[in-house]
């Protein structure tokens, strides 16, 4: 009974997410403010996609290599 649950509420998940995925569709217009407005975006994405890989990067940290394992005390003691 588990599994069915399960599996219907997976469909039912996909079949929501489907139909959110289609309300904001490709749209067309012919209004010159709103397709000036998308250009100037689209160029914003641009100039700032072209500026990121010539930006300084994080510096790196190097750490001093370190043994991860301790050398153990003569087994012979114990």
């Amino acid at each position: 009974m588990k599994k069915v649950s399960l599996a219907i509420l997976v469909s039912l998940s996909a079949v929501t997410g489907a139909a959110y995925a289609q309300e904001g569709g490709v749209t067309m217009s012919t209004d010159p403010a709103k397709a000036a407005d998308v250009e100037q975006r689209a160029q914003d994405l641009q100039n700032r996609q072209q500026a990121m890989p010539s930006a300084p990067a994080m510096p790196e940290k190097h750490h001093k290599m370190s043994p991860h394992h301790h050398k153990k005390a003569d087994a012979s003691s114990s």
